[in-house]
């Protein structure tokens, strides 16, 4: 993932370095950025398997796959580089609120310190909602599917899908572990206690996001069975190999 090894560089030096304004408000954007896009895009296409699996033929009009499919994805890269950039880049601040002694600069960004409005709507509507939609539109997509494998003539729409439909709700869950406890945590602060549970979300909720970038790989692994036999089959061809030298050589010590 792109958002590791500046993490992974502060927690070997145990410091922010570069140790300026700058870096940390570029970072905190980056970062932000990054992680709103990959939940917002998570949230939607929860939603659009519901169409997929349900109403296929609203997709096969041109027009309505334009503005159902891909003008939400579209909105997903664009609003929270947006969003960020006026309220981390432009917001007026004297850059004296950065901690270089925590990661991400101990999220200093100001509208979080100064501009309770702005924070509150950030870490609601930005991160919260797309966990909300997550994991009500899987919720939902599980008891649709459980009710429509009931009916038969649903029954073929089903197998064509339940690989999709598995893999979704695998990462839509590690999205929802990853992100649930700091998302709670960093609502009840900004809503009037800055205390609560504040060093177990610095030590532990706020690395927990990095759980996702860690493990999603692993996820996708689990659910392509062609390529774990692909795999299986490669490493029996190499062990296969590495015996076939010594077993010639001791054949051939032999007949001398």
């Amino acid at each position: 993932s792109f958002a590791l090894p500046l993490p992974l560089h502060f927690y070997q030096l145990s410091y922010v370095n570069p140790a300026t304004p700058t870096f940390c408000t570029w970072w905190t954007f980056f970062e932000f950025t990054l992680y709103v896009t990959s939940e917002y895009l998570m949230a939607t296409i929860s939603v659009q398997r519901h169409m997929l699996i349900f109403h296929g033929h609203f997709l096969r009009i041109s027009w309505m796959r334009i503005v159902l499919h891909y003008l939400p994805l579209l909105l997903c890269l664009i609003y929270p580089m947006m969003f960020y950039f006026f309220a981390i880049i432009l917001y007026p601040c004297d850059g004296t609120q950065w901690d270089y002694t925590s990661n991400l600069c101990g999220f200093g960004d100001c509208y979080l310190l100064f501009n309770k409005a702005l924070g509150t709507f950030d870490w609601s509507f930005n991160n919260g909602l797309p966990m909300v939609i997550n994991a009500l539109a899987n919720i939902a997509l599980i008891v649709r599917v459980v009710r429509q494998k009931r009916r038969f003539q649903h029954a073929l729409t089903w197998r064509q899908h339940r690989r999709m439909t598995v893999q979704l709700l695998a990462i839509s869950s590690l999205y929802i572990i990853a992100w649930a406890p700091s998302l709670i945590v960093g609502l009840v602060q900004i809503l009037g206690y800055p205390t609560f549970l504040a060093q177990i979300q610095t030590d532990f909720f706020l690395d927990l996001i990095y759980v996702v970038c860690l493990f999603l790989p692993w996820v996708y692994l689990s659910l392509l069975p062609e390529l774990i036999k692909w795999i299986k089959e490669l490493l029996h061809y190499r062990q296969g190999r590495n015996l076939v030298g010594p077993t010639r050589t001791i054949q051939l010590e032999t007949r001398l």
